[in-house]
């Protein structure tokens, strides 16, 4: 049992598993642009994202997204280290402003995502009252009533008969 469970780990190794699915794996170059400590000159960059852009977005879209600004603000920060260990002055090399965007851009996915919640939060307990209502009207509806006597019933009892009209002796 344990030799099956070994071999079985063997076989899904991060190696085998990254060879299958296309998976490059680069090491510490994923932490620097263009594999360079750092850049020879800034590239452009664009703007942070608006938060009625992110609102259009799916939840994977988001997902993702995320990620992909967490991995530059971890390129941005390997930056900023090695600038620091190299003595760079921050004159020549500053990435404060392209930070500041990564960093509203990720502000900007969390209050996407907490509407989210609690717009989701809001239709569940919605929902909710609206079961508990409906099964008030169901409930209602089959408790037994007393029969109500119809008007010819009613009016065939109030009739009194001559035959049962006797007069006492």
């Amino acid at each position: 049992m344990v030799n099956a469970f070994g071999a079985l780990t063997r076989q899904l190794t991060t190696r085998r598993l990254a060879q299958n699915s296309g998976f490059v794996n680069r090491g510490l170059e994923e932490f620097f642009e263009k594999g360079q400590r750092l850049p020879e000159k800034m590239d452009p960059t664009g703007r942070a994202w608006a938060a009625s852009e992110l609102r259009q977005k799916s939840w994977e879209d988001l997902q993702k997204l995320w990620y992909v600004i967490l991995k530059e603000r971890n390129v941005l920060a390997s930056q900023a280290e090695e600038c620091r260990r190299l003595s760079v002055p921050s004159q020549f090399f500053s990435n404060k402003a392209r930070i500041i965007k990564c960093k509203k851009s990720m502000a900007r996915i969390k209050t996407v995502l907490n509407e989210r919640q609690i717009a989701w939060k809001k239709s569940q307990e919605e929902a909710l009252e609206q079961a508990k209502e409906q099964s008030k009207k169901v409930a209602a509806s089959k408790k037994p009533s007393a029969p109500k006597p119809s008007a010819k019933a009613a009016a065939k009892d109030t009739k009194v008969s001559a035959s049962e009209t006797t007069v006492p002796a």
